[in-house]
């Protein structure tokens, strides 16, 4: 668990299927990202089980994004798509919509660049959104990502993609 000032970033086990269906199956979140979204409890379920085996092979690092007080999650975010030498790792992100403009995720997100680069011992990390997401945008920037240019996210065009290094 990662705590920040007004947030808990938690493992993410069987009971927030609800949490997951919900921000999974957000219209406004699923705007910019590709992804078959979960239709019922069991569709939820089975990506909490599939991030669970994920976790514990070291594929990925997922936490559930929760106002501290509070047990539902509001959010996500993750560390994964790992370099083979693990230097090197995407981030990824998202929010219910009611959540958003409120610094939350820059909070969720600062909290996991430290833990990526002080206790997993990155070098860089790697953020692909879609060119039309300005609030994803915006939260990149100001956490001092640097817009690649001409660099391409395989499959995926219209994401920009997004980097930041460690500072030595």
């Amino acid at each position: 668990m990662i705590e920040t000032e007004r947030l808990l970033l938690k493992e993410i086990n069987e009971s927030y299927v609800n949490d997951i269906l919900k921000i999974r199956s957000n219209e406004i979140i699923n705007q910019y990202v590709q992804r078959v979204s979960p239709k019922n409890n069991y569709d939820a379920l089975q990506f909490i089980l599939t991030i669970k085996e994920r976790t514990k092979n070291n594929q990925t690092f997922y936490w559930g994004v929760s106002l501290k007080g509070q047990s539902n999650l509001i959010g996500t975010i993750c560390l994964w798509n790992f370099s083979e030498d693990r230097t090197v790792a995407e981030v990824g992100y998202e929010l219910l919509p009611e959540y958003h403009r409120k610094g939350i995720m820059s909070e969720a997100l600062k909290a996991v660049l430290n833990f990526a680069f002080n206790e997993s011992h990155l070098q860089e990390i790697v953020a692909m959104t879609h060119k039309l997401n300005e609030n994803s945008k915006r939260l990149l920037l100001k956490q001092d990502f640097v817009l690649q240019e001409g660099r391409i996210d395989e499959g995926v065009p219209e994401n920009m993609v997004f980097s930041l290094k460690k500072f030595e």
